[in-house]
């Protein structure tokens, strides 16, 4: 995101970037599908005819000892009735009300939807069998203000396979941290609007990728499962701890309001007039074709790729934001307390991306690129991964606010150069022909990989020719193009290939002109 702060280096205070919310699971792996919690029934002696008495008597158990924290701490227990109420805003309305600085705030309990296993008859095997589904069942919601993470819950499941759900937020745990090394700023919410050492705070911030989270969690689960480890005494079960949602924000502070109000505006009309599938695809780490429509005729997505690719705006009290998803996973903009810039990619689906480690069950293999695992364990690659699409997006969106005029840019590119010793004709940007080119090289599946003689032959001359003479002067044409353009400093060859890219300067200038082209009398006056 380099060229984006150095492009608004003037109106940029400081740039930070960390987790923002993240939900852990922690789940009891053994019992958590059919067979693993048949073998364990097995093993205590318990029968299927059985099976709800007993899980009656553990879901029991497990909210009593879990409501007596509250009892013993004298704060509130209070049940929702309506899956309208906003229990982040309750919980902090009653830490408010109560002048709750640490500690447990509260304990908020619904009936909602989740995995767990019930008992049927089968009548073609004519017996009982344990069986997976969708059930309703108690939820009980513990906040806390943590001494190290801050603001926080952490969400029981009361009935079979018991998970446990923490929340955190990587503002609030910063924020701690800060205090402790006596670093001065200033908050709003979960946002940052003021860092007195933007460099320390984001070393601060980076501490977190270091922490042994599963040791933390643990630490975490006798505060609002007291009966956890007395579930089963004969046979204990270990948690095993994954991030089923992770938020990574990029932050970049202005350093007033007014500033990021007059650009906002341009940022958000770029991102969804300008950024067309395949760049979205891009910036959350997948594949895009080398060649139109990538051999599978998904007009510049992968033909691998079954999902669907979105962008919307939605109107929020803090403003507009713009959100791209892919599947399960999404990157967003908008804008915080008025003059923060956050970019924001979440991550729900982990095997969307790869994580370079030993294949799960071969420890003596050789490490290669596999499939991101929900695991904490991957979380540090999951955080690199996410900064990465940030940075990909604050780079799509420098090129909106470049303040050079357009004659500055479309000047050198119509005189002739030499390259090679050999003279190049001028471009005619305006120019039917010369405005087709640059439109095709520019376009989102190039980006990436970069593209070919073969692929421009493809876009100039729609219609196939099967005569290898005429195919030879097609290519021959392409070759004088693609030298014209490497004249002009527009593209690049990519060493050891076949393919070229758009410079920088190629980026920058070509977007400025596709977009005059397009502009009416209207627009260019203004």
């Amino acid at each position: 995101m380099e060229r984006f702060i150095q492009r608004h280096q003037p109106s940029v205070t400081g740039v930070l970037s960390g987790f923002d919310r993240v939900r852990f699971r922690g789940t009891l792996r053994l019992i958590a599908n059919e067979r693993g919690l048949g073998a364990l029934l097995g093993y205590l002696g318990v029968l299927l005819k059985d099976f709800k008495d007993y899980a009656m008597s553990l879901s029991e158990r497990l909210k009593a000892a879990s409501l007596a924290v509250a009892e013993a701490a004298g704060r509130p227990v209070r049940y929702l009735a309506s899956a309208l109420t906003c229990k982040e805003e309750l919980a902090r309305r009653i830490a408010s009300e109560d002048r709750i600085g640490s500690g447990l705030i509260c304990v908020l309990t619904a009936v909602e939807p989740c995995r767990s296993f019930h008992v049927r008859r089968d009548p073609g095997q004519k017996k009982l069998v344990l069986e997976s589904s969708w059930r309703k069942c108690l939820h009980l919601y513990h906040y806390h203000v943590h001494p190290v993470l801050g603001f926080m819950h952490a969400r029981v499941q009361s009935w079979f396979p018991f998970n446990v759900h923490v929340c955190i937020n990587g503002r609030e745990w910063l924020a701690r941290r800060m205090d402790r090394a006596g670093l001065a700023y200033r908050r709003r919410e979960n946002c940052f609007t003021h860092l007195a050492d933007p460099t320390e705070a984001q070393r601060l911030f980076d501490e977190q990728l270091i922490t042994d989270f599963a040791a933390m969690l643990d630490g975490i689960v006798p505060l609002v499962h007291p009966a956890d480890r007395q579930m089963f005494p004969r046979r204990p079960v270990d948690r095993y701890w994954s991030a089923d949602e992770t938020e990574w924000a990029s932050d970049v502070m202005f350093k007033d309001h007014a500033t990021l109000a007059a650009l906002y505006p341009r940022l958000i009309r770029h991102g969804m007039q300008n950024l067309a599938s395949r760049d979205v695809l891009r910036f959350l780490g997948r594949k895009v074709p080398a060649s139109p429509g990538g051999g599978g005729g998904g007009g510049g997505v992968h033909g691998n790729f079954t999902g669907e690719v979105v962008s919307d705006l939605k109107c929020r009290p803090e403003g507009l934001r713009i959100k791209h998803r892919v599947n399960a996973n999404s990157i967003k903009m908008y804008d915080k307390q008025g003059s923060v810039l956050r970019v924001e990619t979440t991550i729900n689906d982990t095997r969307q991306f790869k994580v370079f480690r030993t294949p799960a069950g071969k420890p003596a293999a050789k490490p290669s690129w596999q499939k991101m695992r929900k695991g904490v364990a991957d979380l540090h690659r999951r955080a690199r991964v996410s900064q990465a699409a940030n940075g990909r997006y604050l780079d799509a969106m420098a090129d909106v606010e470049d303040m050079t005029p357009l004659r500055r840019l479309v000047e050198p590119l119509c005189r002739g150069v030499n390259f090679k010793g050999r003279p190049v004709r001028a471009l005619n940007p305006l120019s039917p022909a010369d405005a087709a080119l640059l439109a095709h090289v520019a376009r989102g599946e190039f980006t990436l990989n970069g593209f070919r003689n073969r692929d421009l032959r493809a876009l100039l001359f729609p219609t196939h020719s099967s005569d290898p003479a005429e195919q030879r002067r097609r290519g021959g044409k392409i070759t004088r193009l693609l030298r014209l353009l490497r004249a002009h400093g527009l593209i690049h060859k990519i060493p050891k290939t076949h393919r070229y890219q758009l410079t920088r300067r190629g980026r920058t200038t070509i977007t400025a002109l596709l977009a005059a082209r397009e502009a009416d009398i209207v627009k260019l006056a203004a």
